[in-house]
Formats: structure tokens, sequence, C-alpha cells
């Protein structure tokens, strides 16, 4: 039998062929396997679905509490060369009037 095609995403084996892209059925993310050059490359996706990579601009879509702090990270604050972590927070960056912090690529768009 041959090895599983795992979702780049949410690293599902439940995935399935969908015309010339390759679907998951549990995130439902759609994704082309030609894009995908490496399993060891780690893949973080914006809150529309852009690939990040390091270095990037990115613009924060939602007021954001930071633990700590008097007054949230406003939306639209722009984030200006990010590093890409792995774990639940994979944002690394700095923040000016916050300092260094973690981010959910989930709440940035690509800018």
């Amino acid at each position: 039998m041959s090895k599983p095609i795992l979702c780049p995403q949410c690293k599902s084996e439940y995935t399935y062929e969908n015309g010339n892209l390759y679907a998951c059925s549990q995130c439902f993310f759609e994704w082309d396997p030609a894009t995908i050059v490496d399993e060891d490359q780690l893949i973080v996706l914006d809150a529309n679905g852009n690939q990040l990579e390091d270095g990037d601009t990115v613009i924060v879509i939602k007021d954001l509490p930071v633990k700590g702090a008097p007054k949230p990270i406003k939306a639209g604050t722009k984030v200006k060369n990010i590093r890409l972590t792995d774990g639940d927070h994979n944002i690394s960056c700095r923040i000016d009037g916050f300092g260094s912090m973690a981010l959910k690529s989930e709440f940035v768009k690509k800018g």
C-alpha cells in the first residue's frame, strides 16, 4: 500500500484528490501537490490562506488582548520582519510599544 499524502496544514492522513488539487476531509484545506516541496518545510498560512515566509510584513486583523498590558494590539497594526516558528503561536515578532511576542497566524493577513 502506498504512503498516504498528509495534509500540509493539519497533518491529517484523511486526504483525497479533487481534480488537480488535494483536499483534507478534516480541516477542508485544499492544495496543489506540485507546490509542496519538502515534507519538513514549515508551512504557515495567514487568515486568508496566503503562505507566510520569514521577513514578511503582516497586519493584525482583530484587536488582540495582551496579558499584563493595559491595552490590546489594535486591528490594523503593521508588524514587520516576522520569523516563523513551530508551535501554536507560529509567528515570532517585535511590535512597537509591546516588545517581542508570539502571534497566531490566524489573526494576521499578509501586508
